[in-house]
């Protein structure tokens, strides 16, 4: 008798799922980005009296490594529920398209993982989800032109879209005569802590006809650990998430930043416009983020003794034509200036990204670009400044330059 209930309920259970999936809507997604990468200046270590080493480097690479896009698959799925009313979730992967490794620490889906509902009232999702000022201000941002290779050093505003925040309640309303807003909360969760690790954001953009205008602001508790530590293979506040100092056998990351991860906040206010004139459009954003409160070690590690708050300064112009329905080119200039903490003057990054797009299908385009990034004046590290374009390891000098061609097919 048990044996025939239990093969009772499981033909109720597989009638119940084949319903609920005639009522759904699944997706399969994602693109492929792949390319042979040229740079200069690529760190490779230290010298026994400080000196930094360095040479220049030929490779392939996925389009997360100074690309145009970052190589993914996902699903997505929608169920109408009623009344206008629809859940929704969405499940992305990251990974390397030349050897399969997946990327964000080895995630299983490290790039996004929610689910929601959506309606006439707006869009709620909770899981691991994008900060939310990249979504709105990212479209304006260099991110248009070149994807994440065109954004800030160390995509230090978040802009870029580097950064995934875990644990998240994100809300966005519905378009209002051309007027949306958002809001996203993660409550960290730290026992003993009701503030500490988490992370809150605001958004908004209006549009009319060919202008448009957002602003954001993000604002996170312990960084190291809730914004830039939150992959699996993350370590805790002992350790550095945002960078390193290097080694005699490794390169420095970020060392743009790397020597802040005691801050006790990290906060970003940006805004920006883009504007439409024929097949040209044109971007601008300022950002400014502060990393504040430093010295606290429940965040994470101070080799420098660091105290008080250091600011990022930041502006970007991006211009983009059109040049036929198939083909783009663009070039974009950022302008970061490091206010740096007591004792140090601070740092300064010009960067210039050019790119140009052909689209051989829809789903199919080549492309190539370049970036130029020149550094002055002191880091984070407390060294003279060297370059160091975003996802690149960082240069052995004050420059660095940066080439690549790449194919993208999405499906």
């Amino acid at each position: 008798m048990k044996k025939k209930h239990v093969i009772y309920s499981a033909v109720i259970l597989a009638i119940t799922a084949d319903n609920a999936q005639a009522q759904s809507n699944v997706t399969l997604y994602g693109l492929i980005d792949s390319g042979i990468n040229y740079v200069t200046n690529t760190q490779t270590g230290r010298n026994a009296n400080g000196t930094l080493n360095g040479k220049s480097s030929v490779s392939m690479s996925d389009g997360g490594v100074h690309g145009m896009f970052g190589s993914r698959w996902g699903l997505k799925g929608t169920e109408e529920l009623g009344g206008g009313l629809k859940a929704i979730f969405t499940l992305e992967s990251g990974f390397g398209a030349n050897n399969g490794a997946l990327a964000q620490g080895g995630a299983m889906f490290g790039r996004q993982a929610f689910v929601g509902l959506t309606g006439r009232a707006g869009t709620v999702t909770v899981g691991r989800q994008y900060d939310i000022t990249g979504d709105f201000l990212g479209p304006i941002s260099p991110a248009m032109l070149a994807g994440i290779s065109g954004c800030l050093p160390g995509d230090v505003d978040g802009l870029g879209r580097s950064r995934r925040i875990n644990n998240t309640i994100k809300y966005v309303s519905p378009t209002y005569r051309g007027m949306s807003f958002g809001a996203m909360y993660a409550p960290g969760g730290r026992t003993g802590d009701l503030t500490g690790s988490q992370v809150w954001a605001l958004a908004a953009n209006y549009t009319l006809e060919d202008f448009s205008f957002a602003a954001g602001y993000f604002n996170a508790r312990d960084p190291n650990l809730s914004a830039f530590g939150n992959n699996p293979n993350s370590p805790g506040a002992a350790s550095n998430n945002m960078g390193s100092i290097g080694s005699p056998t490794a390169a420095q990351v970020n060392p743009i930043f790397a020597g802040y991860a005691s801050a006790h906040t990290y906060e970003t206010y940006s805004a920006g416009a883009s504007y439409a004139i024929g097949h040209a459009t044109l971007g601008l954003v300022y950002s400014h983020v502060a990393f504040k409160a430093l010295g606290d070690l429940n965040a994470g590690p101070n080799p420098f003794g660091y105290t008080g708050t250091a600011i990022f300064n930041n502006g970007t112009a991006t211009l983009t034509y059109l040049l036929a329905p198939d083909a783009s080119v663009g070039l974009s200039y950022t302008y970061t200036h490091g206010g740096g903490v007591a004792g140090h003057e601070g740092s300064t990054y010009h960067q210039l990204t050019a790119a140009a797009r052909y689209f051989l299908s829809k789903r199919t385009e080549l492309y190539a670009l370049g970036t130029y990034q020149i550094a002055h004046g002191t880091d984070s590290l407390g060294q003279p400044a060297v370059a160091n374009i975003e996802l690149l390891s960082a240069s052995s000098t004050n420059h660095q330059f940066a080439a690549r061609a790449g194919i993208v097919h999405r499906f």
